[in-house]
C-alpha cells in the first residue's frame, strides 16, 4: 500500500494537487559491469582501513584482479542479453531513468576497457623491479628528500590505495562514454580524473618530477573541467534538457546559426579535447607521461584516450548530430593540428615518455580523422566502414601497442631507476635482443607498418574519413604518418646501431606479472595486424548509439 492510500487511514488531509511518489527504476542487471567495479573500488577502501599493512598487498592486487575478471564476464552477459531497438541499427536500452545508454558501443568500450584495466593491475602490482616494493611512494606525505621518506623507503612502506583509486577511475571511465545526459557525463569525467591526479605524483623515484606533474595535470584538469561545465551550462539554455535525445531534437530544428548552441559545443569540445590530448589542449600530455609513475602512464595513455573518445562519440554523434556542418570544420582543424603537433615535436624529443607522450598526441590526431566521417557513412556492409566501427578497431589497437610500449619502459633501467633518457638506450639490441626487439616491434606497430595492428587500424580510420569525403585530411594524415615512422625507426636504429655509452643501458628481468603484459600486448598488436577481421566485425556488430 502507498503512502498516498494509507493517509486517510491515519487521517492526514492532503492537498488536491497531491501526486503519487513513483520510486526510480534501475536496471542493474544492465549496469552490473560498472556496479562490480565501484563496489570493488569500496570494499578495496575498507580493506585500507581494517587490513594489516603487511597484507594489503596481497589483498587489494587479488581483489583488483578478480573484479576486473568479474566485470569482463558481467559484460560478456549483458553484451548477449542485448536486443534490438526499434528499427534502428543500434543494440540495448536507456537505463538509470535516462541517465545511462547500454547499448552495443557502450559494451565494447567497456570491454575494451577492462581487459587493458586487468593488463594494468598487473603493471602496479609489480615488485621484482623495485626490490620487492611497487613502484609507487612509500609515504606520499613525507617531503623529498626528508629523513621521513627516508624511513619509509627502509622500511619498504608503499601505497596499496593505488588499487582502489585505479578501481574509482575505471568506474568513471566506464560512466563517461555510456551517460546519456550531460551532467552524469561530468559527474564521470570527475570521477576518472580525480584518482588519476592522485595516481600521477606518487612515483617512488623522481618525487619532485611526479608531483610537479601532478598538480599540472590537476590544473589544467580543473580548468577543462570548467569549460566542460559553461558549455553545459549554455547547452540546457538553449534545448531546456540535460537529455542527450531531447538535445538531438532541439539541435534538428535549428534554423540559421544559435550563439547559446554553437558556444557550448565549443566549450565542450575543449573540454572533451583535453581529455583524448588533442592539439592544443595537449600541454600537459608530455609532462604528466613523464612525472607520472610508468604504470600510470600505462593506464592513463590507454584506458583515459578510450573513454574519452567513447564519450566524444557519443556526445557528438547523439546529441550534436544535428548541427554537424557547425563543428566539422573545427573538428578538421583541431584533428590537422594534433597530427602535425604529435609527428613534429616528437623529433626533438630526448625522453622516451616523452616521445611516446607525444605519439600519443599524434595517435588522437589518427582518429580524430576517423572521426570526422562521423554521421557521412551510415551503413557498414561488406565494402565499406562505418566511422564508429572504425574508431573503435583503432581505439583496441593503440590501447593494446600502448600498453606493451610502456611496459617495456619499465624493465630497461640504471642506478637511477628507469633509464629514459634515449641515450640510454644506445646499443640496447647487443645487450638485450629480445626486449629490444619487441619495444622496436610496438614502434613498427605506432608507425603503422603493415602486419601490426597500426597499420590495419590506420588503414580502417583513413578509408571510413576516405568514404565520408574527408580525403584531404587522409592526404595530409598520411603524409604526417610518413614524418612520425621517422622518429620511431629513429629508436630502433639507437638501439641496433649505436654503441652503448658507458656500461650501457641495463634490463632487469620483471616477475611474470609484466611479463605477462608484455605478452599480451606483443600478441595483441600481432594478430590484429594480421587477423583484424573478428575484432571488426566485433565492433560493426556493436551497431550504433542509441537514443
Amino acid at each position: 500500500m502507498s503512502i498516498l492510500a494509507a493517509a486517510p487511514r491515519l487521517g492526514v488531509e492532503l492537498p488536491e494537487n497531491t501526486v503519487e511518489f513513483s520510486k526510480p527504476s534501475i536496471e542493474y542487471s544492465l549496469l552490473s559491469p560498472m556496479l562490480i567495479i565501484f563496489g570493488i573500488a569500496i570494499v578495496g577502501v575498507l580493506v585500507e582501513a581494517f587490513v594489516p599493512r603487511e597484507r594489503r598487498y596481497m589483498v587489494q592486487s587479488l581483489l583488483a584482479i578478480v573484479g576486473v575478471i568479474a566485470g569482463i564476464v558481467a559484460t560478456v552477459l549483458v553484451a548477449m542479453d542485448l536486443e534490438p531497438r526499434g528499427d534502428s541499427a543500434g543494440f540495448g536500452q536507456i537505463a538509470a531513468e535516462g541517465a545511462i545508454a547500454v547499448d552495443g558501443p557502450t559494451v565494447f568500450i567497456w570491454g575494451t576497457l577492462l581487459v587493458l584495466t586487468l593488463t594494468s593491475v598487473l603493471l602496479f602490482a609489480e615488485r621484482h623491479l623495485e626490490g620487492g616494493v611497487t613502484a609507487f611512494a612509500g609515504q606520499a606525505a613525507a617531503l623529498p628528500g626528508t629523513q621521513a621518506e627516508r624511513e619509509a623507503s627502509t622500511r619498504g612502506l608503499e601505497h596499496t590505495e593505488v588499487f582502489p583509486l585505479m578501481m574509482f577511475a575505471v568506474g568513471g571511465m566506464m560512466l563517461f562514454p555510456a551517460s546519456n545526459d550531460l551532467l552524469t557525463m561530468f559527474v564521470a569525467l570527475e570521477i576518472l580524473s580525480l584518482p588519476l591526479y592522485l595516481l600521477c605524483g606518487l612515483a617512488r623515484r623522481r618525487r619532485l618530477l611526479s608531483q610537479e606533474a601532478a598538480l599540472k595535470y590537476f590544473l589544467l584538469g580543473a580548468f577543462s573541467s570548467g569549460f566542460f561545465l559553461y558549455g553545459v551550462a549554455l547547452v540546457y539554455g538553449y534545448a531546456g534538457s540535460m537529455q542527450l535525445g531531447e538535445i538531438a531534437e532541439a539541435v534538428s530544428g535549428t534554423i540559421g546559426a544559435e550563439p547559446l548552441l554553437l558556444g557550448g559545443i565549443g566549450l565542450m569540445a575543449v573540454g572533451m579535447l583535453f581529455k583524448v590530448g588533442a592539439a592544443p589542449f595537449h600541454s600537459w600530455t608530455p609532462d604528466v607521461y613523464q612525472g607520472a609513475p610508468t604504470a600510470v602512464t600505462a593506464f592513463m595513455a590507454a584506458c583515459t584516450k578510450i573513454a574519452a573518445f567513447g564519450a566524444l562519440l557519443r556526445l557528438f554523434y547523439v546529441a550534436f548530430g544535428g548541427a554537424r556542418w557547425d563543428w566539422t570544420p573545427m573538428i578538421w582543424i583541431v584533428a590537422i593540428l594534433t597530427m602535425a603537433v604529435g609527428c613534429v615535436l616528437a623529433l626533438t624529443q630526448s625522453d622516451i615518455k616523452r616521445l611516446l607522450a607525444y605519439s600519443s598526441i599524434a595517435h588522437a590526431g589518427f582518429i580524430l580523422t576517423g572521426f570526422v566521417g562521423l554521421h557521412t557513412v551510415t551503413a557498414a556492409d561488406s565494402f565499406e566502414l562505418s566511422s564508429l566501427q572504425a574508431v573503435l578497431f583503432y581505439l583496441v589497437t593503440y590501447g593494446f601497442m600502448t600498453i606493451g610500449a610502456f611496459a617495456v619502459v619499465t624493465v630497461v633501467r640504471d642506478a637511477g631507476g628507469e633509464a629514459t633518457h634515449l641515450s640510454r638506450w644506445a646499443g640496447l639490441g647487443k645487450e638485450s635482443p629480445f626486449v629490444a626487439g619487441v619495444f622496436a616491434f610496438f614502434l613498427l606497430g605506432m608507425a603503422g607498418i603493415p602486419l601490426t595492428s597500426g597499420f590495419t587500424g590506420k588503414w580502417a580510420v583513413f578509408t571510413s574519413a576516405w568514404q565520408g569525403g574527408a580525403w584531404p585530411l587522409v592526404v595530409i594524415a598520411a603524409l604526417l604518418s610518413a614524418v612520425a615512422a621517422f622518429f620511431y625507426i629513429r629508436v630502433i636504429v639507437l638501439m641496433y646501431f649505436s654503441e652503448p655509452i658507458g656500461e650501457g643501458p641495463t634490463v632487469v628481468m620483471p616477475s611474470v606479472l609484466t611479463t605477462i603484459v608484455i605478452a599480451v600486448g606483443f600478441a595483441a598488436t600481432a594478430a590484429l595486424g594480421v587477423v583484424p577481421g573478428p575484432v571488426l566485425d566485433l565492433a560493426a556488430t556493436a551497431g550504433q548509439f542509441v537514443r
